[in-house]
């Protein structure tokens, strides 16, 4: 079956409103390992209800459109489908609990070619349904390997998106960061059942739990969500850049590379230049660099 190009161009979901919980927001920060201390006053605040706050990453999970790209209507391969960059700006602070709700639209389908796949780009926006306050803007960029060649110009130039390359597109081998040592270096451990907690929170993706589709897909056992590492990064760069306070981060973008299977070691390089931070991660037990460019911007 083919790409439906229009369908997919035009797509957009309804208006999603969703109550949270503390317990909501509890339940995603243990799938990211907080509480593997649970004496420690940094993991406490994200795991307990007395002076909780939220990891900002939690908007990543709120007002989830579902997994639409099954719908047969699209045309997609989702099987083949694996997320190739994410970038949040957090504008205001995230509540502990409370009431949101979001919409999620197509920006743009790129064809990269018949042996390269195709590149689908979509955003949500997160408000405070309460006071109308913008909370979060999402951009999620997905990588549709068995869907490209669909265009009489596989480049696409013409696209605004396209023409525009991602700001985390500068090749790791050139990054000027990357020619001096970084200025922090943060491991954290994934938990084994980091997948099986993180799909309670959004993504239910069988990829991440089933091993049967995982082989389908090409992988050896199910992997990671790339946005359970995407909160890693997050909890690694307010450990060490905002001493653990979530107001703190105002945007995050990543730009994965390999995948990371639960219970692996996720080692965060960390460079900072003023309010701006690069970053790179990689996995010390399989030598492997699971993402090659990473920015955050910090108050």
């Amino acid at each position: 079956m083919a790409i439906n190009v229009d369908f997919v161009k035009n797509w957009s979901s309804p208006v999603v409103r969703q109550t949270y919980s503390e317990k909501d927001a509890i339940l995603y920060a243990l799938a990211l390992g907080y509480g593997s201390q649970p004496n420690s006053p940094d993991e406490l605040r994200f795991v307990y209800e007395k002076g909780m706050q939220a990891v900002p990453t939690l908007a990543t999970t709120l007002c989830y459109p579902g997994f639409w790209i099954t719908d047969p209507r699209t045309g997609i391969d989702a099987s083949k489908a694996v997320h190739g960059e994410h970038k949040v700006i957090f504008h205001a602070p995230l509540p502990a609990k409370g009431n949101v709700r979001g919409q999620s639209r197509v920006v743009d389908l790129i064809d990269k070619g018949p042996e390269k796949g195709a590149l689908l780009i979509f955003e949500r926006d997160i408000y405070n349904d309460d006071t109308g306050v913008l909370l979060a803007s999402i951009e999620h960029r997905t990588v549709c390997r068995a869907d490209g060649g669909f265009s009489t110009n596989s480049a696409n130039l013409h696209s605004p998106v396209a023409s525009a390359p991602s700001p985390l597109s500068k090749s790791p081998a050139t990054a000027p960061w990357l020619q001096r040592d970084a200025d922090y270096s943060v491991d954290i451990a994934s938990l084994p059942q980091a997948s099986l907690i993180y799909r309670l929170s959004a993504d239910p993706n069988p990829l991440h739990a089933d091993p049967q589709a995982a082989r389908a897909a090409g992988f050896s056992r199910p992997i990671m969500h790339g946005l359970c590492t995407y909160g890693i990064v997050a909890r690694a760069i307010m450990a060490v850049c905002c001493e653990n306070n979530a107001d703190a981060l105002k945007t995050l973008g990543i730009r994965f590379l390999a995948p990371v299977f639960p219970g692996e070691t996720i080692r965060t390089e960390i460079w900072k230049d003023s309010d701006v931070l690069h970053y790179r991660c990689l996995l010390p037990d399989r030598n492997t660099i699971v993402i090659a460019t990473g920015t955050a911007d910090i108050a």
